[in-house]
């Protein structure tokens, strides 16, 4: 991790919750959810589908390991798993990684969709 501009870069090792040969994770700054955690690769690439086989599977070893450990702090009822990837998905630091979002029953009204609300008027496909 030693791109200095990027912001996920510029963060030590030691401040990591989570660390392989080619990922690190650590607490989102500005969490949806207590616990919402980031798992990165550790060498600076904006999309996950420009990772080598070996840095991908770290990347998803990793946010596996960092959800067994977020279950076990938060006893969550379920997590929402995402990835934002460039910027018309909504990516906003252009270093890959995956969301961990610890969810919690009546944390919202109806949680149904999930991550399909990113386009809310095509959220509701039950209702058709």
């Amino acid at each position: 991790m030693a791109n200095k501009i990027c912001p996920f870069c510029a963060i030590p090792e030691e401040e990591c919750s989570g660390l392989n040969e080619h990922a690190a994770a650590f607490r989102d700054e500005y969490p949806l959810a207590e616990g919402h955690t980031l798992v990165i690769p550790k060498r600076h690439v904006a999309s996950i589908f420009d990772l080598s086989n070996e840095e991908y599977r770290d990347l998803w070893e990793l946010t596996r390991a960092m959800r067994v450990e977020i279950s076990g702090e938060q006893n969550p009822a379920g997590f929402n798993i995402g990835i934002n990837d460039g910027a018309a998905a909504g990516q906003t630091v252009s270093h890959a990684h995956i969301h961990i979002i610890p969810r919690h029953d009546g944390d919202v009204p109806d949680p149904r969709g999930g991550i399909r609300w990113v386009l809310p008027e095509k959220a509701v496909y039950w209702a058709d």
